[in-house]
């Protein structure tokens, strides 16, 4: 489930990691292309056959001291959950962070950024925003 990977994602860049190993999904897949194509994590690829596929992930953080710096996620807010699901329309889709942050919704068409879906005029489940 994604919650379960953003909870790592974010813990192992508060740790410096370089690279985390966590189980596929398709969804997991989904929401990864999504943070990569919005420069959150460097990328991530595919490995592994069969029931023992894995995601291996590479974290990405800011120039600053030392030889690794500040972890470019700073903040993750969860707005749909498994409890709750939240749905809008593609007209109150708005900025997060004044444009600074990233909202991460479920469309008909996949998963994708506010920003992408709002251009393609589809609404669907609020997943997550990230900064």
């Amino acid at each position: 489930m994604y919650i379960n990977l953003l909870t790592q994602l974010k813990n192992a860049q508060a740790v410096k990691k370089e690279n985390i190993k966590f189980p596929y999904s398709k969804t997991d897949e989904a929401v990864l292309k999504v943070l990569t194509e919005n420069k959150y994590i460097n990328g991530f690829e595919k490995k592994g056959q069969r029931s023992k596929k894995f995601l291996d992930i590479r974290l990405k953080y800011e120039k600053g001291e030392g030889a690794i710096g500040k972890g470019v996620i700073n903040e993750i807010k969860f707005l749909s959950k498994p409890s709750i699901h939240q749905y809008v329309g593609y007209k109150e889709i708005k900025p997060v962070k004044r444009g600074y942050g990233l909202l991460v919704i479920s469309t008909s068409k996949g998963i994708m950024s506010g920003q992408e879906a709002k251009k393609q005029k589809l609404g669907g489940e609020l997943l997550f925003t990230i900064w």
